[in-house]
């Protein structure tokens, strides 16, 4: 993706013509660790959180966190119940067609899948996925038989009692599960799908994708991105 180059004073005019609201309402799912799940005092946390609050900073934007489930967490958007959308979602051309991106704050994230074996023959396998995403529909594409859920709790916990031989994720959320269960384990083939992880908005909101486009893009520019992302160990770093 061609990066926008914006100087310190080119972000502060896009912050000043961003919003005519007085608080902008961040969406995200809540249930998707490292990338945004909520702590034990009730907080969205993660990845996201952190560099949400970092771009509402840089943007001179007052932000609040909303959560909402995963399968309609588009539909919503669309619909006002928040104005953006953060919470891992990979930039594909389909939801392209029905809401606005950021440019990308992650590389693509390799897509891992998780088993109770090593010698599952994927395609005859049941392969578990996510509702809504960009996994659910490579399996699908594979012509694989594919299970849906509407968490990824779920997704795993189908691996666990059979009903399906794998899940397909992101690496960055199978790998600690893989790491603390003994009995899971990580398959060595990966898929790299999606065009990274971009915030989704509504069409008709262009001056506030431009004023988080030039905060993510300062954010790029002076490092703080990729130590997020090494952080969090979300992704490759840029």
């Amino acid at each position: 993706m061609r990066k926008l180059i914006l100087s310190a004073a080119a972000l502060a005019v896009s912050a000043g013509m961003a919003m005519a609201q007085d608080v902008v309402r961040l969406g995200t799912e809540g249930a998707y660790p490292p990338w945004n799940f909520i702590n034990d005092d009730g907080q969205v946390d993660g990845f996201e959180r952190e560099l949400g609050d970092e771009v509402c900073k840089r943007a001179e934007l007052t932000c609040e966190w909303v959560t909402n489930d995963w399968d309609s967490i588009i539909p919503n958007l669309v619909s006002g119940n928040y104005d953006v959308i953060i919470a891992g979602m990979s930039i594909t051309a389909e939801r392209d067609e029905v809401i606005d991106f950021t440019q990308n704050y992650t590389p693509p994230d390799p897509s891992a899948y998780l088993a109770m074996s090593a010698d599952v023959d994927l395609d005859n396998a049941v392969v578990a996925a996510q509702t809504g995403t960009i996994q659910a529909a490579f399996v699908a594409e594979k012509g694989w038989t594919l299970v849906e859920f509407s968490t990824p709790e779920e997704t795993i916990a189908a691996v666990r009692n059979g009903e399906a031989d794998a899940v397909l994720a992101d690496k960055s959320y199978l790998a600690p599960v893989a790491a603390e269960e003994a009995d899971l384990m990580l398959l060595e083939r990966e898929e790299l799908i999606g065009g990274g992880i971009g915030i989704g908005v509504r069409e008709s909101d262009g001056e506030l994708k431009a004023t988080l486009d030039a905060a993510i893009q300062s954010m790029k520019d002076d490092g703080s991105l990729n130590t997020l992302i090494s952080k969090w160990e979300v992704a490759s770093t840029f």
